[in-house]
């Protein structure tokens, strides 16, 4: 009964994380102008 108990304040406290970063929003930020590397440099 105990892990039954646990299990849901587990699943409960998740969703209370869940709700409360929903509930902050998008972080403001922007994204790098440059292009990220995707090939691997030649190796002399």
């Amino acid at each position: 009964m105990r892990a039954l108990i646990a299990a849901a304040a587990g699943l409960l406290l998740a969703f209370a994380v869940v709700l409360a970063l929903t509930a902050l929003g998008t972080p403001t930020g922007e994204t790098s102008p440059k292009p990220l590397l995707t090939t691997v440099p030649a190796h002399p």
